[in-house]
């Protein structure tokens, strides 16, 4: 494989794009800073196949990235390659409006042809390649000009080593058939809503505090207009206020600005300084939420009582010895509030629809409904049908009355 040098300039970077669109896959992975602003700062891009790899600087004078975006996101005849790419996705989706598609992400891959639930990268290639990662250059700040070779060295390693996974991984997943299962996740990382800033949805990130629309109607405001506070200062949300905070405002707003100082989570300067008095505005001209925008209640049935949670803690280890017997992440079949709501009595779930249902969800239904029992084989927890026990103690029985 080739390493090139540092791509700096617009013309080098459209030569390897261009190369690049010929073959059947490119990975790809980011370096940015984030921890100190609301929009991702993008620093390092790096790109390659399974014949060369190379880093580019994005913050190099003059330089055009649009050969490259164009690649990521308008080239529909090349898979693109991530490890946990959602914020990978996420800087893309903040330059062009678009994501890359199709897509396909070797964490969510690993879940379901091993049991591993979010693999980080360094155990992905020491699985796979025996490599070990050198995780010196992690932290680094990748804003921080010039590079040394070993942060370049470093981050190219993120992308080579992928292109020698990428097709050991697709391989298993022919080999075994569960490539399908797969597009509805892949799909869904791709999915341009999940990246999107509109400030008035920013409220439905928050866990709500009840169903009240006046106080739901006020974390609506509020939310947004910390959204676009975070978004003109360019500093991370959480540094203008809270969840909690925003959430405790919503439920129990002051009536005063001087009120703010009492507030659990602000300061004592909000109680007289500008921002504090555009919080008030906010708080006194939200409006309840609309009928039509309150939350979906979930699906939850039926309350489960005592009974009813025993039940879900049955389907939880029946969840664990499937995952154990086809050699799957469990995160990637279900979830507990959903086999909590099928313990419940809900039956409209993803788990009984499609390859979950034949893999777990018909077992998980029969179980909820005593057709189905644990049993202990050769000293493995495993799963048995009622009726081939009541088959088998009665053949036991006709033995020992022949006997």
């Amino acid at each position: 494989m080739k390493i090139h040098d540092l791509i700096t300039d617009t013309e080098t970077l459209a030569a390897l794009c261009e190369r690049l669109s010929e073959g059947e896959f490119v990975c790809i992975d980011t370096e940015f800073m984030r921890e100190n602003t609301y929009w991702p700062e993008l620093c390092l891009v790096q790109v390659g196949n399974e014949d060369e790899a190379a880093a580019i600087d994005p913050l190099a004078d003059g330089i055009d990235l649009a050969p490259l975006l164009d690649l990521m996101c308008d080239n529909e005849d090349i898979l693109k390659i991530f490890h946990a790419g959602g914020q990978d996705v996420e800087i893309i989706y903040n330059l062009t409006g678009k994501t890359p598609h199709p897509i396909f992400d070797t964490q969510i891959a690993m879940m379901a042809i091993s049991q591993s639930e979010q693999i980080g990268y360094a155990n992905l290639v020491e699985s796979w390649l025996g490599i070990t990662v050198d995780k010196g250059a992690r932290f680094t700040d990748w804003g921080r000009r010039p590079l040394t070779d070993r942060q370049i060295e470093y981050a190219i390693g993120d992308v080579t080593h992928l292109a020698k996974i990428f097709p050991k991984i697709l391989k298993k997943l022919i080999k075994t058939g569960r490539g399908a299962w797969l597009n509805a996740e892949m799909e869904k990382l791709a999915d341009p809503s999940n990246y999107e800033n509109d400030a008035a949805i920013a409220w439905r990130r928050i866990r709500s505090p009840g169903r009240n629309p006046a106080v739901l109607g006020r974390l609506k405001a509020l939310a947004a207009w910390r959204e676009s506070e975070a978004q003109h200062k360019n500093i991370p949300r959480g540094r203008i206020m809270r969840d909690e905070t925003l959430s405790d405002i919503a439920s129990h707003p002051p009536k005063r600005q001087a009120d703010l100082a009492k507030v659990r989570g602000l300061s004592q300067a909000w109680r007289d300084n500008d921002i504090g008095k555009r919080l008030l505005k906010v708080i006194e001209k939200a409006e309840p939420l609309p009928q039509d925008e309150m939350p979906v209640k979930s699906k939850r049935g039926a309350p489960l009582g005592k009974e009813g949670a025993l039940v879900a803690d049955l389907l939880k280890l029946l969840l664990k010895i499937r995952a154990r017997e086809i050699d799957i992440a469990s995160r990637l079949l279900t979830k507990s509030d959903e086999m909590e709501a099928l313990a419940a009595g809900v039956r409209d779930l993803p788990i009984l629809e499609g390859w979950r249902y034949e893999v777990f969800g018909k077992d998980a239904l029969e179980l909820v409904e005593g057709k189905l029992a644990f049993a202990v084989k050769r000293g493995k927890l495993t799963m048995t049908h009622v009726d081939d026990m009541a088959e088998q103690l009665a053949e036991a029985q006709d033995e020992l009355a022949a006997e």
